[in-house]
C-alpha cells in the first residue's frame, strides 16, 4: 500500500511539465504574432520606397537609349556620306582617266597622220608643167623664166609646198598677186600670178595648205601658176624648181 501511494506522488510533477510548456508555447505565439506586423511593415516600406525610385531609372535608361540610338543615326549618315564621296571621286577619277586616254589616242591619230603625210607636195594637183625653168623670151625682165609654170584653171586652189611661215603675201609688179612662204629646212618659194590671196605675212601654213586661188595676174597671158624656188626671199636667188620638188620626192609630170 505503501508503494502506491509513492507511485501517485510521482504523477504530478509531469503534470506541471506539461502544463509549463504549453503556456511557453503559448508565449511564443504570442511573441510571434506581435513581431509579424512590425516585419511587414518594414517590407511594406522598403517596397514604396523602389516603386518611388523606378520612374527616375526608366526616365535615365530611356535616355541613354535615345542618345545611343542618335549616335548610331549620325555613325550611319556619317558613313553613307563618306561612301557617296568615294563613289564621286572614283567616278571622277575614271571619267578624267578615260578623257586622257581618248585625249592620247587622238594624239597618237595626229602623229600618225602627220608621219603619213608627206612633208612636201606639188604646189597645184594635177597641174603639168607648161614653161620650163631658165627659157628664155621677151616677157621676163631678165630674158629668162626664173620659175615655172603650172597649168591650172583660174580658182584652183594653190598650196604650200612644205610647212613654214609666210613672208610675202600680196602685190609684186610683174608676178601679180603672190605669196613667198619660208619654208622649215631655210628654203624660200614663191606662187604668182594669183586671182585670191588666202594668207597674210607672218602665218604657219603646213604642207599641202591652201594659200591661195590660181589666177593671171601681173605680167600674165592666161591662167597659170608660176612658181619659183630660192635660196633666200629675194628675186634673183632662184633655184632649178624641178630638181627642188624632185629632190623632195614630189613627182613632177
Amino acid at each position: 500500500m505503501a508503494f502506491n501511494r509513492a507511485t501517485g506522488k510521482l504523477n504530478r510533477p509531469a503534470r506541471a511539465v506539461r502544463l509549463g510548456t504549453a503556456v511557453a508555447a503559448v508565449a511564443v505565439g504570442v511573441a510571434g504574432t506581435l513581431a509579424a506586423p512590425a516585419a511587414a511593415a518594414e517590407h511594406q516600406n522598403t517596397f514604396s520606397e523602389a516603386l518611388a525610385l523606378s520612374p527616375s531609372i526608366a526616365g535615365h535608361v530611356a535616355d541613354q537609349a535615345a542618345a545611343q540610338k542618335s549616335a548610331a543615326a549620325e555613325q550611319a549618315e556619317a558613313e553613307k556620306a563618306e561612301a557617296k564621296k568615294a563613289a564621286e571621286e572614283k567616278a571622277e577619277a575614271k571619267k578624267a582617266a578615260e578623257k586622257k586616254a581618248a585625249a592620247e589616242r587622238d594624239d597618237a591619230k595626229r602623229a600618225d597622220r602627220s608621219a603619213a603625210r608627206p612633208a612636201f607636195v606639188a604646189p597645184v594637183k594635177g597641174g603639168d608643167v607648161t614653161t620650163p625653168y631658165k627659157s628664155g623670151g621677151q616677157m621676163w625682165s631678165s630674158g629668162k623664166h626664173s620659175g615655172i609654170d603650172f597649168a591650172a584653171a583660174t580658182g584652183t586652189p594653190v598650196n604650200s609646198v612644205a610647212a613654214g611661215t609666210v613672208v610675202t603675201a600680196g602685190w609684186g609688179g610683174a608676178y601679180g598677186n603672190n605669196i613667198v612662204v619660208k619654208h622649215n629646212d631655210g628654203t624660200f618659194t614663191q606662187y604668182g600670178h594669183l586671182s585670191a590671196i588666202g594668207v597674210s605675212v607672218g602665218q604657219s601654213v603646213s604642207a599641202g595648205a591652201e594659200i591661195g586661188k590660181v589666177g593671171s595676174t601681173g605680167n600674165s597671158t592666161g591662167p597659170h601658176l608660176h612658181f619659183e624656188a630660192r635660196s633666200t626671199a629675194a628675186y634673183g636667188s632662184d633655184m632649178d624648181p624641178v630638181n627642188y620638188l624632185r629632190g623632195k620626192g614630189v613627182p613632177l609630170s
